[in-house]
């Protein structure tokens, strides 16, 4: 019987494969192998025994494992029995030297380098459809928005541009942060290998290699836990952004706005009680799932807080927060996707809210050309506020201003009024801006 919505509501196969239970259980028993393997090639075991322990591990099940643990009520136990069971002559060496951890820690750092590997892509994916946007909207000039009042124009590509440039940064420091957090350790009980002896620094190294990951210069009985949570804020991080885009794209979307809007089906339905609805239903979901992936930020920073050499305090909050935190933000990246893909532009409303304000929103723009035109900077900045003003008074903003021009005797002709009132004269390098985040970011993109 499903519980969690992430059983049944959200999330996608691919990356709820990889924390599930049976797929934990593989992850262990590869460390448990090449732990044996890089044992035997320096005799600390026989080589026979570590080809025991390998087929062992191709029939041993995980019902086994549970009947054991039921018992015992150890779950790393468990597994080193029933896999012993399987392991013939050789079970008497599986888990030499290792304790619970080493296997356990090291299996978390193989299914966090899977779930990061997808991330990875899903990032990449993300990155290609705003780089696209950005391209194709590049000249779709709108207005820009401070304190939620209407500015100086910008353009969507801006927009697209903007937080593109974002989720590359989320990609950069997931590369970056990898070298850190897709470690393995093997100590024995407080870190020191003294079950192994003066060969353990090579066990240890050579079962790393054989796993593909980095390996711990130094730990005690865990890898410690500063390097999880660099990972989880790293997540609560990439929420955040996707929070921002669509708590942006859910304002262009209201009713008084209505520029773009998020992709709605033929048959959807938006309310149980009004038929006309069309609600931002799915960024409405990725902003309230970042609430949910931020909010495992504490919780794993607290798990690096372990007495001594470790306690358990950290074991059940990271059986939640790990898989909780990927699939979540695994959805989230491919939600948003879909969103940004299909995302339909209302151009009208476009081009009525850069005009709404009749000129007025364009006061930086008369601002800039009267100061070049002789006018001290805030001189022309007070000359055109007190035009502004009476604007919103309900005076005509361009007729205010030939009075002003011609009250203080400036050569400005009413064609190059018009020329500074029009927004599309007033965008600067906005578009070489988006040509070159595209030229910069492209081979990191996946464009599909």
């Amino acid at each position: 019987m499903a519980i969690h919505p992430i059983e049944y509501r959200y999330g996608h196969p691919e990356m709820r494969e990889v924390w599930s239970e049976e797929a934990r259980f593989r992850y262990i028993l590869d460390v448990e192998i090449a732990l044996a393997k890089a044992e035997a090639e320096f005799g600390l075991i026989p080589t026979k025994a570590a080809s025991d322990i390998e087929r062992g591990s191709k029939v041993v099940k995980l019902e086994r494992v549970k009947e054991i643990e039921r018992e015992i009520e150890h779950d790393m136990m468990a597994v080193v029995l029933a896999l012993s069971e399987r392991s013939g002559e050789g079970g008497k060496w599986v888990h030499f030297g290792a304790t619970s951890n080493d296997i356990l820690d090291t299996a978390t750092a193989l299914q966090l380098k899977k779930a990061c590997s997808i991330l990875e892509e899903r990032i990449m994916i993300l990155l290609g459809t705003l780089l696209k946007l950005a391209e194709e909207h590049k000249n779709t000039v709108c207005a820009g928005r401070t304190h939620g009042q209407v500015g100086v124009p910008t353009t969507y590509g801006m927009r697209f541009a903007v937080w593109a440039c974002e989720i590359h940064r989320h990609l950069e420091r997931l590369r970056e942060m990898k070298k850190r957090l897709l470690v393995g350790k093997l100590g024995g009980a407080v870190g020191t290998l003294a079950s192994l002896g003066y060969e353990g620094l090579k066990v240890r190294k050579r079962m790393c290699e054989i796993l593909g990951l980095g390996e711990v210069l130094v730990a005690n009985q865990v890898i410690q836990r500063d390097r999880h949570a660099e990972f989880v804020m790293w997540m609560a991080n990439v929420a955040t952004t996707l929070d921002k885009i669509c708590t942006e794209i859910r304002t262009l979307q209201r009713t008084e706005i209505g520029e773009v809007e998020e992709p709605f089906g033929e048959k959807q339905v938006g309310s149980s009680t009004m038929p006309h609805k069309k609600n931002p239903i799915k960024s409405e979901q990725i902003c309230g799932l970042a609430r949910v992936v931020r909010g495992l930020v504490e919780a794993e920073l607290l798990n690096n807080v372990l007495w001594d050499e470790r306690d358990l305090t950290n074991s059940a909050p990271e059986r939640i927060i790990f898989p909780e935190g990927c699939i979540l933000l695994d959805h989230m990246l491919r939600l948003t996707d879909y969103i940004l893909s299909g995302l339909k532009f209302n151009h009208e409303r476009i081009e009525r809210n850069i005009m709404v304000m009749d000129g007025v929103n364009l006061a930086e723009a008369v601002m800039i050309e009267l100061t070049r035109k002789g006018v001290g900077r805030q001189r022309a900045h007070e000359l055109v506020r007190e035009c502004a003003m009476r604007a919103y008074e309900g005076e005509s903003f361009r007729e205010t201003l030939l009075k002003v021009i011609q009250r203080e005797g400036l050569d400005i002709r009413k064609e190059e009024l018009d020329k500074m009132l029009n927004p599309r004269n007033y965008i600067g390098c906005a578009v070489e801006q988006v040509d070159m985040v595209i030229e910069r970011l492209s081979k990191d993109a996946i464009i599909e």
